[in-house]
């Protein structure tokens, strides 16, 4: 029998929040037409995140994944999360959405699982919302790769990290626009997307594991996005500059690629050589499918397509075996 497949990496939202972000998230982060006639969420200016109908139609998400064959999602909500706003807005934003993924898996219990979002950059307040959400059926947590352009190993998420390390949940880190998208002049060609999105997941994964963060947090199940970002192509030179870069070597005695069976990436590349890459350097036990649905990039069926596309032994285990084991499913 076939495994289950259980799409980790998918979005949703809701109008209240889209609003709330509106009203609140400005200066920096503004709301404005880009081309092909959507609006999109800019951040200093640069386009990095356009809301589609279909993030705010579970009914949609329901006939899409019958339609394609996908199980369970694991939905969250995507970037600028609820980071911007003074922590009565950022608590607000996350209560809104966390409420609402809650609402969907009641009403969907066996289709619907969700991340749950939180107030970083107010850690009591994250912790607080952290055992709400968990109480109300959270299967993990929603990060984005940066928190303001804060790495995610600044000693002020500590005690957010140490709770959810208690807790042994699933973490997916997923990416925003990354600190100086200004500077870098990535509003041209919305190079966020392309190539900002990658390298803010693999510079927050890569600081985790120079950091010593798998050796503090030790029950932490990182799922790393859209294929572990350039970490599979990269991970080899991490290890070059470990064996010859004295700094390298601060805070841990093992070779970066000693620590990818503490990380998990998602199945969310576009083309089967690099989801081969991506299944060969984390292993088949450590990769999981992924859509990114409904992004204007997100692929459900051509994603699903790739992962059935894998060697017997690596299939069943990415489709969804190994998300029913670190979810608990």
């Amino acid at each position: 029998m076939a495994s289950p497949v259980i799409d980790v990496h998918t979005h949703c939202l809701t109008e209240a929040w889209f609003q709330l972000l509106q009203q609140h998230g400005g200066p920096r982060y503004t709301v404005k037409a880009v081309s092909g006639g959507l609006r999109a969420i800019h951040l200093d200016g640069a386009p990095f995140m356009t809301p589609v109908p279909p993030m705010f139609d579970y009914d949609l998400r329901l006939k899409t994944m019958d339609e394609h064959g996908v199980d369970i999602g694991v939905v969250s909500l995507t970037c600028p999360n609820c980071y911007w706003g003074g922590p009565e807005v950022s608590l607000g934003a996350a209560r809104i959405m966390n409420d609402d993924m809650a609402a969907a898996r009641t009403a969907h219990p066996d289709r619907i699982r969700w991340f749950a979002s939180l107030p970083w950059q107010y850690p009591e307040l994250a912790l607080s919302e952290l055992e709400r959400a968990t109480k109300a059926g959270a299967s993990g947590v929603m990060v984005l790769a940066n928190i303001g352009g804060l790495p995610l190993t600044d000693p002020a998420f500590a005690s957010i990290w140490a709770a959810i390390d208690a807790k042994a949940l699933p973490v997916l880190v997923h990416p925003t626009a990354p600190p100086g998208v200004a500077e870098m002049d990535m509003s041209r060609f919305q190079l966020t997307a392309s190539i900002g999105f990658t390298f803010d997941t693999s510079l927050a994964v890569s600081r985790m594991i120079y950091d010593g963060f798998f050796d503090r947090y030790a029950k932490l199940r990182i799922i790393a996005s859209h294929g572990g970002g350039a970490l599979p192509y990269l991970v080899s030179r991490m290890d070059q500059c470990f064996d010859n870069i004295p700094a390298c070597r601060e805070k841990i005695s093992r070779r970066p690629s000693e620590y990818l069976p503490k990380i998990y990436a998602d199945a969310v590349v576009f083309a089967p050589e690099v989801l081969d890459l991506c299944v060969k350097v984390f292993g088949a036990d450590n990769v999981m499918y992924g859509s990114d649905y409904p992004h204007t990039i997100g692929d459900l069926p051509g994603c699903l397509k790739r992962v059935n596309g894998l060697s017997d032994a690596a299939r069943d285990k990415v489709r969804g075996k190994t998300a029913q084991r670190i979810f608990g499913l």
